[in-house]
């Protein structure tokens, strides 16, 4: 299919998890993808598979907690394909789970580097050719717990949070240069990380997606394509009027 026809794709945390789903699915709707990630085995092992399977696609090792390594990657990857059309926000780790009493200075920090720090470098040196050509969508990756509180991972919340603002504040600025920026909110999505700890809980993978699903409408636990097809929607031209839109993709679980 050809959704993405033409466009060059940025997304960071390609190398695994939801990031190297949503990097793979862009590839065969027609988008030329930039892979960056930190693990460049894992990074170049998507590229290998993107373009044995006919797409195109190269990788970038990138540390987005680290703004010149975030500015020369993108530097490259504007000389290499002309212009970035489409930024995902992909990269992000969850953190200890302490509540606020508990966490450490340097845990907080940590975790902020990441999933906050990266969106902003990553956002900020995407946007320069995003003006240029009046034209881009900027998708962030942020969490049902970027929504609603509960009783675990505070610091995370308290990240996925900022990113749930930052893209209302970036959708407000950069509406008048034609860019779109949106974010996604999964619940609990069944990546190769998840299904380890799935299958090592007691009463293995059924329970887990029992009690990991007992507050969704739909009892499922959630799909890395489930979320990728999303960000084909954000990303492609038939979403060119949706903007600062926080889509829960989670079962229903914000819807109850």
């Amino acid at each position: 299919m050809t959704r993405l026809e033409g466009k060059v794709a940025v997304i960071t945390g390609a190398a695994s998890g939801m990031g190297r789903t949503t990097a793979e699915l862009f590839a065969r709707e027609g988008a030329t993808v930039a892979v960056t990630d930190f693990n460049a085995a894992q990074g170049q092992e998507v590229v290998a598979g993107i373009t044995a399977a006919g797409g195109s696609a190269a990788f970038w090792q990138v540390d987005v907690t680290d703004e010149q390594s975030v500015a020369s990657a993108y530097r490259e990857i504007g000389e290499r394909f002309a212009t970035i059309d489409v930024l995902v926000n992909a990269a992000g780790i969850i953190g200890v789970d302490k509540p606020t009493h508990e966490l450490a200075e340097s845990e907080w920090d940590a975790l902020f580097a990441v999933d906050v720090k990266g969106v902003f470098f990553s956002t900020k040196h995407a946007l320069p050719f995003m003006i240029a050509q009046r034209s881009g969508s900027i998708i962030n990756f942020s969490s049902i717990y970027g929504l609603t509180g509960n009783d675990e991972f505070t610091a995370y919340h308290a990240a996925k949070g900022a990113v749930t603002m930052m893209t209302k504040q970036d959708s407000a600025v950069y509406g008048q240069y034609g860019i779109r920026v949106n974010s996604v909110h999964p619940s609990t999505v069944l990546t190769p990380l998840v299904e380890g700890i799935a299958n090592a809980f007691p009463g293995g993978i059924a329970e887990y997606e029992k009690v990991n699903t007992r507050l969704q409408s739909i009892r499922r636990l959630g799909q890395p394509e489930d979320v990728a097809w999303a960000c084909v929607y954000l990303g492609s031209d038939e979403s060119t009027w949706v903007t600062g839109v926080n889509l829960p993709i989670d079962g229903g679980f914000m819807a109850r």
